[in-house]
């Protein structure tokens, strides 16, 4: 069974379509990444998905359980949303162990997996005892990715997950989501850093309008465009998301 499935997924909002009969199909361990316009309906796709938002019709399943049953499906998935939900006056160690405690996981090997995670993204423990008020959003981000991540869960969905992080931290991040697929997690990412998902992504999937345009693997895609010498997935994801690609040669926004 594929570790994420969707049948004619469909959500609107009165007379407004947000995701549109939208089919998918995504084998464990791999990297699936999520590209559209701002607005094409990424953000409701991936609440549906973690048992967020429910579909108006067709069906999905993540990890075997359907999305509707949000009790089975909580223990099976990591959620890093665009804007993660962070306890202010928390310190980064209490959110993190707090967050444990909800999942009941054992409290010894779970602080070290923190210990660990936070090593890797380059904050000290210093850093991890001062209350999340005062971090940065790059900070911010790396507690939250450690949050999503902490129960080893069976499918990460992860929302621009290196939004506002340096370099070397958005490369550790990349590390991260690699170690994650080799450990058998499906990593279901969006965001609009195409050179990220050029990098780590099996498969793309470009939606538009609410509609999967494009599915295939980021150099099949690249293969595509049609722009120039030099081809990239920004080069085939502004064809594919342009109304007439052969005359429409302005920048598209995306993420």
């Amino acid at each position: 069974m594929p570790s994420i499935e969707t049948t004619a997924l469909t959500k609107r909002y009165g007379s407004t379509t947000a995701v549109d009969q939208l089919n998918l199909s995504v084998p464990d361990g791999t990297v699936y990444g999520f590209l559209g316009p701002n607005g094409a309906g990424k953000t409701t796709t991936m609440r549906i998905l973690t048992g967020l938002t429910t579909p108006t019709s067709g069906s999905a399943t993540v990890a075997g359980v359907p999305v509707t049953d949000r009790d089975s499906l909580r223990p099976h998935i990591g959620y890093l949303p665009e804007e993660p939900p962070l306890y202010e006056q928390a310190t980064a160690y209490e959110q993190l162990e707090y967050v444990a405690g909800l999942r009941d996981l054992p409290s010894r090997e779970t602080q070290d997996r923190i210990d660990d995670l936070l090593n890797r993204l380059d904050l000290s423990p210093n850093d991890a005892a001062t209350r999340i008020a005062e971090y940065s959003k790059g900070m911010r981000q790396k507690v939250a990715y450690v949050q999503a991540v902490l129960h080893d869960p069976d499918v990460a969905f992860l929302d621009e997950p290196t939004s506002g992080l340096d370099p070397r931290a958005a490369r550790t991040i990349r590390e991260l989501i690699g170690e994650l697929t080799d450990e058998g997690t499906t990593v279901f990412l969006s965001t609009h850093i195409l050179p990220v998902v050029e990098e780590v992504a099996d498969t793309v999937g470009i939606l538009y309008d609410g509609k999967l345009v494009a599915e295939d693997t980021p150099d099949q895609l690249t293969q595509r465009a049609e722009t120039g010498e030099t081809r990239t997935l920004e080069d085939a994801f502004l064809e594919l998301t342009s109304t007439d690609p052969a005359e429409d040669d302005t920048e598209e926004t995306y993420g």
